[in-house]
């Protein structure tokens, strides 16, 4: 198979991204069909005349994206992509289609999405060295059902000492990505008619989820601290589940106060609360606030975490922290381990050299970088045009635009000069309040020039739509 792409060496976009781009596509579109295997990362980078570096982070985006999957010893396969979800459309129409989405996808330059991470600074080298140490003989077979015991017993250790939670290794169960995890813990707590209340706006993955194991959904308002007690209690939900260290998607921090309080809540309600600490390990200005778990005294409270953020994606490998009164249910469950083993013995190698310390301290260095950058960029271009709400943690913000557009509309606009930001109707169930739009801006994934370069075409695309500067934003979420 050859591989012919067009690579600018004078461009503002690094050599990798325009390689990933340009295979992104063809994969998308069938030039590169399913299950076709990619060249290899030296032959690709010899006939490219380009360093053998800029494939393997080209490849790493892929595989962090799905595009692709790695097969030990045999290299990089396109996965199967899925047929038109909506079945075959007349001839003309889904050629127009097509060619109208290829187009948008081809000439987007900066993509501002939330869960993009940094590809060009992961420890390639490290990592790879900790997968060729873990592959012997003795891992080919199944392995521990909750997860490989030294994975459990780093994470425990690291939980303890970074986010103050109090828990042991038997406590902890892996699973793969937060939404495998969210589904036990559905079969854990048993329907009964139950009822689940949720932040609204929140995390609509999860919704999805709570409401195809069949609970009732009970969205509760945010307040400018977090969730709404008042309606939490209203809602007569029992289980309620959180982002308390920055919300999703509004990106507010839950104060100790009102921690407290919802933990009385929990108490005297006989309730359980699911935290969700999806980026608790990026938080910029202030000192970290403890997890919920960690103040809770009386085992009400269920802790989620990830390595999508922190690390990659691609290895789909999330945690629950479960409560001694869950962990007994469970451990009477036969469930299969969803996470592969070598990617448990290689986080856990990871862990245990000091390599992920280290790799967190010097992301959230980056990290924290690009935020204040989009930030002040943001300031400095579109003033008081825009609200910001959401800053200090994790890899993305929230922007409040003053727009007589709505979000939906506004997203649009942006993708037809080449920038792709994101709109929050999703995270919605029921309706967004009246008020300004909002859009989310994620940075993690762009370079701090694509920022800058970024925001400056968004403004220009969105000025035409913007109103009255001078009139306040009048929203929940200032």
């Amino acid at each position: 198979m050859k591989i012919c792409p067009r690579l600018e060496n004078r461009s503002s976009e690094p050599l990798y991204l325009q390689l990933y781009q340009y295979l992104k596509e063809e994969i998308q579109t069938g030039g590169i069909p399913s299950l076709k295997r990619l060249p290899s990362i030296r032959g690709l980078a010899d006939d490219l005349h380009i360093s053998k570096t800029t494939v393997q982070m080209a490849y790493q985006q892929l595989l962090a994206e799905g595009y692709v999957e790695s097969k030990e010893r045999s290299g990089y396969f396109v996965v199967e992509m899925e047929k038109e979800p909506f079945g075959d459309l007349p001839p003309f129409s889904k050629t127009t289609r097509e060619k109208k989405s290829t187009a948008v996808r081809k000439h987007i330059q900066f993509d501002f999405y939330m869960s993009h991470i940094d590809v060009e600074h992961f420890p390639f080298r490290k990592w790879r060295a900790c997968v060729n140490q873990n592959l012997n003989p003795h891992f080919l077979s199944y392995g521990d059902k909750q997860g490989e015991p030294g994975l459990r017993a780093s994470i425990s250790r690291y939980l303890r000492q970074a986010r103050a939670v109090n828990c042991t290794e038997e406590q902890i169960v892996i699973g793969s990505g937060t939404q495998t995890v969210m589904r036990l813990l559905c079969q854990l707590i048993e329907l009964d008619g139950k009822k689940i209340a949720m932040e609204e706006p929140g995390y609509d993955g999860v919704r999805h989820v709570f409401q195809g194991m069949g609970f009732e959904m009970s969205p509760v308002k945010l307040e400018a601290d977090g969730i709404n007690l008042d309606a939490l209690e209203q809602s007569g939900a029992k289980i309620v589940y959180i982002t308390p260290s920055h919300q999703f998607p509004l990106g507010m921090v839950m104060p100790i106060t009102k921690r407290i309080r919802l933990l009385q809540w929990a108490e005297e309600n006989d309730g359980l609360i699911i935290e969700d600490d999806y980026d608790g390990e990026f938080r910029y200005h202030g000192k970290p606030i403890p997890s919920l778990q960690g103040l809770d005294a009386h085992g009400n409270v269920i802790y989620a975490g990830t390595f999508s953020k922190s690390l990659m994606p691609a290895i789909r490998m999330s945690y629950i922290v479960l409560p001694e009164k869950l962990l007994h249910i469970y451990q009477a469950f036969k469930y299969d381990q969803t996470v592969s083993r070598l990617h448990q013995k290689t986080m856990q190698t990871f862990m245990e050299s000091g390599e992920w310390e280290r790799h967190i301290r010097r992301m959230r260095k980056i990290y924290q970088k690009k935020h204040d950058l989009l930030i002040q960029t943001i300031k400095n271009t579109m003033g008081d045009y825009v609200n910001i709400t959401g800053q200090n943690a994790g890899l993305h913000i929230v922007t409040q635009i003053k727009s007589s557009k709505t979000a939906d509309e506004l997203v649009e606009i942006a993708e037809r000069v080449g920038v792709k930001v994101y709109s929050t109707t999703a995270n919605w169930s029921i309706e967004q309040e009246k008020g300004y739009p909002l859009i989310l801006l994620g940075f993690g994934g762009l370079s701090e020039k694509q920022i800058v370069e970024g925001i400056d075409l968004l403004h220009d695309a969105w000025l035409p739509f913007y109103v009255d500067k001078q009139k306040p934003i009048d929203s929940h979420v200032t």
